[in-house]
């Protein structure tokens, strides 16, 4: 039986042989920088701010979407980087949103999807994104055209950096072993879409962060979240829905990115 995981990888490789990734309106010009880098120079909480219109267990988040000034309130607000969903289907992602926030701002992008293809990695490069999630459980379960480490050899190879998801001691152990860039803790369960932000603590707990930068996801909404998850060892944050909920973006940012 699959679990939505599986759901949503099914559905990413039919969205690469639609040919959505083929040529994308790529953005003229965009800065080379490092989210590793930022992450490890940031002198206050280091935030990824993620642009997102909906999601599998929210639904529609926000219907009016301008990505040029959400991307600069982000900016604004002292995002450490800023992450674009770009999955069509069930995050009403879109490429041109990237491009959008590409431009408009000198932050580091991440492009966030269902990486199961090469062809979306060369979509990345085209769109000016720094980096790119990869999620360890896609790899456990063959769904990507080539493995967890060719697929980051390939990355490395267009100039771009790996965040690699995980949301189980299991998963932790075996990212710890690529040469990804990052390494992130969802607290999100992408099989049943429950959120619980002990995850971080309880993987970080078990296993340490054994030299590398670690970047716990989902689920944090108040500075209080966020000070647990600094105190369970986490570097960076990545936070979506409820930044995206909000009326003031810019606000909601400085928020979370100045608690102490």
């Amino acid at each position: 039986m699959n679990n939505f995981l599986d759901t949503l990888a099914e559905n990413a490789k039919k969205t690469v042989r639609s040919g959505y990734y083929k040529n994308p309106q790529t953005a003229s010009t965009y800065p080379k920088i490092s989210l590793k880098a930022a992450i490890q120079n940031c002198k206050a909480n280091p935030v990824i701010t993620e642009i997102k219109a909906a999601s599998p267990s929210l639904g529609t988040i926000r219907s009016a979407i301008n990505p040029t000034e959400i991307a600069e309130a982000m900016q604004c607000g002292g995002a450490v980087g800023i992450s674009v969903l770009t999955e069509p289907t069930y995050f009403n992602g879109s490429l041109q949103t990237l491009k959008q926030a590409r431009v408009a701002v000198a932050l580091p992008i991440l492009m966030k999807d269902i990486f199961v293809s090469k062809e979306q990695i060369d979509a990345a490069v085209k769109l000016g994104a720094n980096a790119v999630l990869f999620i360890q459980e896609l790899f456990d379960k063959c769904h990507s055209e080539m493995n967890e480490a060719d697929m980051i050899v390939y990355a490395h190879g267009k100039g771009l950096e790996v965040l690699l998801e995980t949301h189980t001691e299991e998963e932790y152990i075996l990212a710890l072993q690529t040469n990804a860039d990052l390494i992130g803790i969802n607290n999100r369960n992408l099989d049943t879409l429950k959120t619980d932000l002990a995850t971080t603590k309880q993987i970080l707990s078990a296993q340490g962060k054994q030299g590398r930068v670690v970047v716990s996801e989902s689920g944090i909404k108040t500075p209080g979240h966020l000070q647990f998850l600094r105190g369970s060892g986490a570097d960076a944050f990545l936070v979506g829905s409820s930044i995206m909920l909000t009326d003031d973006i810019e606000l909601k940012v400085k928020e979370l990115v100045n608690t102490r």
